[in-house]
């Protein structure tokens, strides 16, 4: 096999796995948006006051864990996509895949920094 073949591959693989440590971080980070907000509740529940609702908290570290999962997939797809081009020597850059991955995730850290702006504005 050709020793510059098998570097593209091992790079694919490489890109694959940051796709997947992206994908990852961004969904435990969705998590622990949301674990925060139940567990604020819970804890005024605890100290005898109104408990507050976990309002747009849940529904933000939901949206941060679907969209991990939506950048795990899209890496996969990247993945087999490039490894099939390789294979056919008729590698293409990535295009719109990566510009989509870019512009939701832009779309997502100003949903979350007008999400803290309107919070804390409230206290």
């Amino acid at each position: 096999m050709n020793p510059n073949r098998v570097t593209d591959h091992l790079a694919n693989e490489r890109t694959f796995l940051a796709w997947l440590r992206t994908g990852l971080a961004i969904a435990v980070f969705g998590f622990a948006i949301g674990r925060f907000a139940v567990a604020i509740r819970q804890l005024s529940e605890a100290a005898g006051h109104p408990a507050p609702t976990s309002g747009v908290s849940v529904w933000f570290g939901t949206a941060a864990i679907m969209a991990g999962v939506l950048l795990t997939l899209m890496g996969l797809f990247r993945y087999r996509q490039t490894r099939r081009q390789l294979d056919a020597g008729q590698f293409a850059p990535a295009g719109r895949l990566v510009d989509l991955a870019g512009v939701l995730t832009a779309l997502f850290g100003v949903a979350l920094a007008a999400y803290l702006v309107y919070v804390g504005f409230r206290l």
